[in-house]
């Protein structure tokens, strides 16, 4: 059980999702028993028996202090490595633990009221960026080179191995959280069903525009004085601090044409099919226009030819079935001539070819895909006698799960090689999207190639067309996007629509990042509609810099009042270095919403400051 603070809550429905939904922002969730050691003393008395038996066990509450596991940190914003303008928004971390923040105390012991945090973020922009240090902690406290006065209640001969940062006394000061923002830049997420509680860390300086930043979650224990401020130590404003960095990230803030909007809407500029330019010879433009491109042929003979290929993305109409083809046997029975232009077309004999020598790779699937077919050949082949004496011990031939679930990725292109989906780079070019529908005669060649495996002689053959396997063959389109997008944004979200009104959804196939910069999408239907769209967790904080950036300002939830600056504070000044005064802002939102001040808390603030991600929309011709 733990201990929940005040709540403030709002309609996900404003923000883009479901109207039942609803996000809940609550000050903090302490839990029942902090970190630290405890014992149980059991006392027995016995009517007959004066004598009082006793029995004492000690137990330790563990928590994170000097480290922390990389899959606590469930998300961060601005992305990790990400390119746009973050020049209006406050850097944030969830933690999918939901009480962690409150687990500890800033200061020596726990005081009364509100518990305070002990994480915050700092936001060091350029060459402000101090250089992480590992080392003991006892080396981190034992060197005169910084600031650090040693952690207390450290077990005996216990010396981890911790992150610091040092960083200068001055620089510091201007970014560290005062007490009484401290309970104001932590609370807790709460959705609705079965999404997790998440506790959200969030800092209080902008990201400077034209320069990369950096973020360091830094732990603040036991630094603060009981009721007062953080303890920077002796020495001038250039004297080192050190810190304790549990998590970084970095990002850049670039221009106003970096952000997340104008990015993906850029992706059309260069719009054309998944297809090469016309070369101005008609027999080649035939086939240029269907999506093929000239590929170096080599013949089984030790000729060099030039022939053409096209991979499963078809933008025009899919390759139509051959009705007299079954299973192969070899690559070559699927290569097609063409006497027009003198050239084969190796599609089908390279799909089939990739599929055999990926099924080959899979040692484990090759197994037990051969003893399957030694399996059903031997159920094929059995004669029982009626008048047979004795019980016959039935042969499985029950396609095994794995050998299912291999094939069903293999149907979803995993562990194709990208030369054959896209076996030219001017097919897909950089910024660019690619919208397309799966080529099911080229994937049922893949498949094929894979299921060969064993099949040696015509009757095998035969065998394998009696027994097809049991696949979804049905229609599946999607979109190529090469883009900055892809690797500045790696939570980015993709939803298929069948209608351009968004009402039909489609159930996604594959969405899945292919390299760096390019994302495949597969859905399962015609494609009419691709949105795309940061996830929940970029639900962000931001305020409204002042046309002359020494101010900001910030629209209000909440007002009943219509006009059109009726939601609109005062403008308040920035802090020194861009950061934004919290507690002074919380005060004024509180007296512009006429509201007690004491009772704007961290989850009143956190709903004042959302601001929500954005969602852009491409419409298939």
């Amino acid at each position: 059980m733990s201990g929940v603070g005040g709540v403030a809550g709002v309609e996900e429905g404003a923000l883009g999702a479901a109207p039942q939904d609803r996000t809940l922002f609550v000050d903090h969730q302490v839990p029942s028993l902090a970190p630290g050691g405890y014992s149980i003393k059991v006392t027995q008395t016995v009517a007959v028996d004066p004598t009082a038996y006793t029995a004492t066990r000690t137990f330790t509450v563990a928590g994170e202090r000097f480290a922390l596991p990389p899959e606590l940190v469930e998300a961060v914003f601005p992305p990790d490595g990400s390119l746009g303008d973050h020049s209006h928004v406050l850097p944030h971390l969830l933690l999918g633990r939901s009480s962690l923040p409150w687990e500890r105390t800033p200061e020596a012991a726990r005081g009364e009221g509100a518990p305070l945090p002990w994480l915050a973020l700092l936001l060091f922009a350029g060459d402000e960026r101090p250089a992480p240090q590992v080392m003991t902690l006892s080396t981190a406290a034992g060197t005169a080179d910084a600031y650090f006065p040693p952690p207390a209640g450290l077990p005996a001969g216990d010396d981890p191995k911790v992150t610091v940062i040092d960083v200068p006394r001055g620089l510091l000061a201007d970014l560290l959280p005062t007490r009484a923002e401290l309970p104001l830049l932590a609370h807790l997420r709460r959705g609705d069903g079965d999404v997790p509680d998440r506790a959200v860390v969030v800092g209080k300086r902008l990201p400077p525009a034209g320069t990369s930043s950096t973020v360091h979650l830094v732990s603040l224990e036991g630094r603060f004085a009981a009721g007062g401020e953080f303890d920077l130590g002796p020495g001038g404003a250039d004297s080192p601090v050190r810190l304790v960095s549990l998590a970084d990230w970095r990002f850049a803030c670039l221009d106003e044409a970096e952000t997340f909007g104008r990015l993906v809407a850029r992706l059309t500029e260069a719009g054309s099919p998944l297809r090469l330019p016309d070369s101005g010879e008609p027999h080649a433009d035939a086939f240029l226009r269907q999506g093929y491109v000239p590929v170096r042929h080599r013949l089984r003979g030790g000729g060099r030819s030039v022939a053409w290929y096209r991979g499963p993305f078809a933008i025009g109409p899919a390759t139509s079935p051959d009705p007299d083809q079954g299973p192969a046997r070899a690559a070559d029975e699927l290569l097609r001539y063409h006497p027009g232009v003198g050239m084969f077309d190796v599609s089908h004999a390279a799909a089939w070819e990739a599929g055999r020598l990926l099924a080959l790779r899979s040692t484990g699937f090759a197994s037990a895909l051969y003893e399957w077919k030694r399996r059903r050949d031997q159920a094929g082949k059995r004669i029982v006698a009626a008048a047979h004496p004795l019980a016959v011990a039935v042969i499985d031939d029950t396609l095994p799960t794995g050998v299912t679930e291999w094939l069903t990725g293999l149907c979803r292109l995993e562990g194709v090689p990208f030369a054959h989906l896209v076996p030219d780079e001017r097919l897909l070019p950089v910024e660019t999207v690619r919208f397309f529908q799966l080529d099911q005669e080229w994937m049922r060649h893949l498949v094929d190639g894979a299921y060969s495996l064993g099949r040696v002689g015509s009757a095998d053959a035969e065998l394998d067309a009696a027994h097809p396997l049991p696949l979804d063959q049905s229609l599946v389109t999607g979109a190529l996007i090469r883009s900055d997008v892809v690797s500045g944004y790696p939570g980015l979200l993709v939803d298929g629509y069948a209608d351009a009104a968004g009402a039909v959804a489609l159930p996604p196939v594959r969405v899945e990042r292919l390299g760096p910069s390019v994302l495949l999408c597969l859905f399962r239907g015609d494609l009419g509609r691709l949105d795309l769209h940061q996830q929940p967790e970029s639900l962000h904080f931001g305020v409204e810099p002042g046309p002359d950036g020494t101010t900001f300002g910030k629209r209000l939830r909440g007002l009943a009042d219509s006009a059109p600056d009726a939601g609109e504070l005062d403008p308040l000044p920035f802090g020194p270095r861009g950061t934004v005064p919290v507690r002074r802002l919380a005060d004024a939102m509180a007296a512009r919403l006429g509201a007690d001040p004491a009772a704007f808390t961290a989850g009143a603030l956190a709903r004042q400051m959302l601001e929500t991600g954005e969602r852009v929309t491409f419409l298939r011709g």
